[in-house]
């Protein structure tokens, strides 16, 4: 019962946080509008609700920087919660989404679909093109490390590292002959969250029911940091579990990488810090992790569009920008070490 008032209390912490961030997101931008005005457009969304509001800034909310702050917010949770689980499945600090080569599956089909307009790639789509490319490079590696029914950690970080190795080499090669693409290319690449629209939210949000799953499995999370002999012993039926982490990790970071391109960072930092806040239990860390990631990338995104005036920064430089920094500040207070 302590541990479920715990997660509950952080989480309503975090979600007030949470939507303190959204009304300073809406107000902030080339056009500035008063909160008061962000608060009374967001409410008169809900059932019974009415409030006048000038058009042109019910407009810029509702349609502009409304779509983009839930999909920062979706993409922000998506990997920030896979990053958890890479972290706990790996029993490794410096795991993150990305470790098992999803993000750079990802980049390729997103990629393909740039440079190659006629391909198999082009004709899915960037967005369903990621996905695939994701999910595919995410099986092959199970597949690579899986012998005689079982799946080492080592053999699948060995062979995660492996592919994600030669995906980078794939992805240079498309660099190369991407012709006008290429600045295209390299944005994607960088990960940006301009141009949101609702159904890049729609499909950033399957990541939420993947949260949902995830919680009720953050036991067997714990269990298997005690490591996998003795949470066989337990009772754990350790592959399924790791199976199942594995894909639902798997798709969230998909589903994040195919609406906002490379987003780097959120995974590792965001589970580190919350770690550090609230704990190792897994039924704790999970929700609180899932909504800080929301927090910061929405923060992020916010200073993304609004630090330089009259242009905006991929979000994937503002990301990397801060986490760099604060995981080397880890690094030298040895708080990785002791995670």
């Amino acid at each position: 019962m302590r541990t479920t008032t715990r997660a509950g209390g952080y989480s309503v912490g975090l979600l007030a946080l949470l939507a303190v961030v959204t009304l300073a997101s809406a107000a902030l931008g080339p056009v500035a509008v008063p909160p008061a005005t962000v608060a009374k457009t967001l409410l008169s969304h809900l059932p019974g609700l009415a409030f006048t509001v000038p058009e042109p800034h019910r407009v810029i909310v509702a349609s502009i920087r409304l779509p983009r702050i839930a999909l920062s917010a979706t993409v922000g949770l998506a990997l920030a919660s896979a990053g958890v689980v890479m972290q706990g499945f790996f029993r490794n600090p410096m795991a993150d989404p990305s470790i098992i080569g999803v993000s750079s599956g990802a980049a390729v089909g997103a990629v393909a679909a740039i440079v190659l307009p006629v391909s198999v790639a082009g004709a899915l789509g960037i967005q369903a093109a990621a996905i695939v490319g994701a999910l595919v490079t995410a099986f092959g590696v199970y597949l690579l490390a899986t012998e005689g029914g079982r799946t080492p950690v080592a053999t699948l970080l060995l062979a995660g590292v492996a592919v994600q190795t030669f995906l980078g080499a794939a992805i240079s090669v498309m660099l190369l002959y991407s012709g006008e693409s290429l600045r295209r290319v390299v944005y994607w690449l960088m990960g940006s969250l301009a141009n949101a629209t609702w159904s890049e939210v729609w499909l950033a949000g399957l990541a939420v029911p993947c949260v949902v799953v995830l919680a009720v499995y953050a036991r067997d999370l714990n269990v298997l940091l005690l490591g996998e002999e003795d949470a066989h012993g337990l009772g754990i039926e350790v592959e399924r579990s790791k199976r199942l982490l594995l894909a639902l990790a798997s798709l969230m970071t998909a589903a994040a990488v195919a609406v906002a391109g490379v987003v780097g960072f959120v995974g590792l930092i965001v589970p580190h810090v919350m770690r550090l806040l609230v704990g190792p239990d897994h039924r704790i860390l999970l929700p609180t992790s899932a909504l800080a990631g929301a927090v910061f990338l929405v923060v992020s995104d916010t200073v993304a569009r609004t630090a330089v005036a009259g242009t905006e920064l991929p979000v994937g430089i503002v990301t990397a920008a801060v986490g760099a920094p604060f995981f080397l500040y880890l690094l030298r207070s040895r708080e990785v070490r002791s995670l």
